[in-house]
């Protein structure tokens, strides 16, 4: 509460500097957010942009802003270098605007090199946070504005009084919530653990409190975000659940839809399943990570599951939610995969139905283990597989999103369809998109749709009251 109160005398600090700017300049002060990555830097970047109209400042949907922030991912080698494209960019757009203040915040800025690359080699970047002190932002924001500072502050440790920033929603009627944050399982190939940190559980109470709350502000749909949200409780002391939270989230009256993102498959559990099964809020779509089929190359990755025992949940899954929409994310080309390894994967997808999947050409992340490992696949290997394999994975998603041809769904629509005048477009419980006749008054509805024609991907409909 202190911290929280701390923060608040900052952000009041603020409102007076910005109104000042405002005077000098003869306009709004100006900002944008550039967010990289996941849904979670998604939900952050709504919390930076919160504290920002907080204190007056007014959203464009350009680069060349008062305040400008990158919320960077680091996934992947390419996210870094999408950034540093980015600032030679607007480089020229600070030697305009001399006043502009240009910030990095996010993932990338845990990795103590490339803090040190932004510091030296980047000298116009005024304010450099990292993943672990969001909360900190007004206090940051400030000694840049007023006190005129360049600063970098990456801590290393994380608490939970982002959770207690205010939030700009880019869809109103939609809300991502942080249900915990960290990651404890160390896949070969990825480098978030080391730059979110281990698993931090959020208390159960302080969820459900934030989730009536957007309810109350009129959200109808939330998704529930963690690195491994199965792995939720772990660590707290009442032994709360992903399946027990996720109940006490449908509880909450005038809630419509729940959706969560990401499950880990070694730790779906058969209480989850049943928990789905009960309650028609939550959304019929999991995403099930599969990142290979082969159980040897899925050792190597540290998966901890086997291709049997993927198989096994995706029959359980099917069994037990025959209406559930399976998505899936896959790598080709990790280091060590021979030809039979990929025909696992193939097998895999031909069994699993999968609606959709994202695939993934494997790239070296430096920082991680399997960076050193010496097998790496032959570039032309690797781009015949991914053909086979996008091919594969198209043939059986259309056959998986022609069942519900024919059928009346509730559709919460989400925008005018960009392409198709006079028609708006939406999503179904199972995640599949929706086009059908209407205009913008229906934005943020749940509509019933006839499903007329599937395109594969997405449904032609039409309107039933």
């Amino acid at each position: 509460m202190e911290e929280s109160k701390k923060q608040s005398l900052f952000v009041a600090q603020l409102k007076d500097t910005i109104e000042e700017k405002k005077k000098r300049l003869g306009r709004p002060v100006r900002y944008h957010i550039t967010t990289m990555g996941c849904q979670m830097n998604a939900r952050d970047s709504e919390k930076l942009s919160g504290i920002l109209a907080e204190i007056g400042c007014e959203e464009i949907p350009t680069e060349d802003a008062d305040i400008l922030l990158f919320n960077t991912c680091t996934v992947r080698e390419n996210a870094n270098e999408k950034l540093y494209g980015h600032l030679g960019i607007v480089k020229h757009f600070k030697k305009l605007n001399p006043d502009m203040l240009i910030g990095i915040c996010g993932c990338m800025m845990q990795e103590k090199d490339e803090v040190l690359r932004i510091q030296k080699k980047y000298r116009f970047v005024d304010l450099v946070f990292g993943t672990h002190n969001i909360w900190k932002f007004p206090e940051l924001l400030y000694a840049v504005e007023a006190e005129n500072q360049r600063v970098i502050d990456t801590a290393e440790e994380r608490n939970g009084f982002r959770d207690h920033m205010p939030a700009r929603r880019k869809i109103w009627f939609k809300s991502g919530v942080n249900i915990m944050y960290g990651c404890n399982n160390f896949c070969t190939y990825c480098i978030v653990p080391y730059v979110r940190g281990r698993e931090q559980s959020r208390e159960a109470e302080d969820i459900v409190r934030e989730v009536k709350a957007l309810v109350e502000d009129g959200v109808k749909e939330i998704m529930l975000l963690g690195q491994n949200v199965n792995s939720y409780g772990k660590g707290l002391s009442n032994g709360e659940t992903f399946a027990s939270l996720l109940e006490r989230v449908c509880a909450v009256e005038g809630l419509e839809r729940v959706r969560f993102m990401t499950p880990h498959p070694k730790d779906l559990s058969d209480e989850l399943i049943q928990v789905i099964k009960r309650n028609p809020k939550i959304c019929r779509h999991i995403h099930l990570p599969l990142q290979s089929g082969s159980s040897k190359i899925l050792q190597r990755m540290n998966r901890r599951y086997t291709k049997e025992s993927y198989l096994a949940l995706v029959d359980k899954i099917h069994r037990e939610l025959p209406e559930v929409g399976l998505t899936t994310d896959i790598i080709v080309g990790f280091p060590g995969e021979t030809e039979e390894d990929f025909q696992d994967t193939l097998e895999v997808v031909s069994r699993a139905g999968y609606q959709a999947a994202f695939t993934f050409i494997y790239s070296k992340r430096s920082g991680t283990p399997a960076a050193e490992f010496e097998d790496q696949v032959l570039e032309d290997v690797v781009a015949d597989r991914m053909q086979r394999l996008i091919a594969l994975v198209q043939q059986f998603a259309s056959k998986a999103a022609d069942r519900d041809e024919g059928k009346v769904e509730p559709v919460l629509v989400e925008e005018v369809n960009p392409q198709r005048a006079g028609y708006v477009t939406g999503r179904l419980s199972n995640n599949l998109m929706v086009h059908f006749p209407g205009d913008e008054s229906l934005i943020g509805q749940m509509v019933p749709v006839l499903l007329t024609e599937s395109k594969g991907f997405y449904y032609m409909g039409e309107r039933r009251d």
